[in-house]
């Protein structure tokens, strides 16, 4: 039994540096990952500004964007944004794959940090105005570092899951870390080793993303 599964690992990884399919996986999985987070981040604080605000067509545009991406699955948004929207665009399939990805989180993160404002004393907003400061400058100076303090967690987790939601990434033929495990177990015809390997992984970044999170949170309120 021992050596069977000593031969299927060298089979599944050692062999023919098979193992170079969860490597460069893995780093287009990173990449996807950030670039989502990034739009993510950028989008979501205009929506959640816009909703904050409350006025006219802006607002109508922030809830029924929240509506329509919560309401939706990512792989249904990640499909119709890549064969639909932007089939014609020429567009890397990666790139296509970071703008669904960051629309996605975008929704979610526009709650958070719309959460995390309301949640600033109304004080706060008052002070900065009797100071002289505009709406803008009383919402980037002061309101929003007091409000990144109570959204780091959440934020932190929607990280956490962007970063597993990019495992349907495949579906438009990116071997992301979760397809290039489909390729091993393909190639071998082993479904064992290879998504075991994978699921490791994944536990590997998630819990090293929640433990780093989780000590600049601590430093955060040290600081207070």
């Amino acid at each position: 039994m021992i050596r069977s599964f000593s031969d299927m690992i060298y089979l599944a990884l050692i062999k023919e540096d098979r193992f170079n399919f969860l490597v460069n996986g893995f780093v287009v999985s990173v990449q996807l990952t950030l670039s989502a987070a990034l739009i993510g981040v950028a989008l979501g604080l205009i929506i959640a500004i816009f909703k904050i605000r409350n006025k006219g067509a802006t607002a109508s545009f922030a809830n029924a964007y929240i509506t329509v991406i919560r309401g939706t699955p990512a792989v249904v948004q990640l499909t119709v944004i890549y064969f639909v929207v932007l089939a014609k665009s020429g567009l890397p399939a990666m790139l296509i794959a970071a703008i669904a990805f960051g629309l996605n989180s975008a929704a979610y993160v526009a709650e958070i940090v719309r959460g995390g404002i309301m949640a600033v004393d109304k004080g706060q907003t008052e002070a900065g105005r009797s100071l002289g400061l505009s709406s803008f400058q009383t919402m980037r100076y002061i309101v929003i570092p007091q409000a990144v303090k109570n959204v780091l967690p959440a934020l932190g987790n929607e990280f956490i899951v962007l970063l597993k939601e990019t495992s349907i990434a495949g579906y438009i033929s990116i071997v992301d870390l979760n397809k290039g495990g489909q390729h091993i177990s393909s190639i071998t015809y082993n479904g064992m080793v290879a998504p075991l390997c994978v699921a490791y992984i994944y536990l590997l970044m998630t819990t090293t993303m929640a433990s780093a999170l989780d000590r600049l949170e601590r430093r955060m309120r040290a600081g207070d």
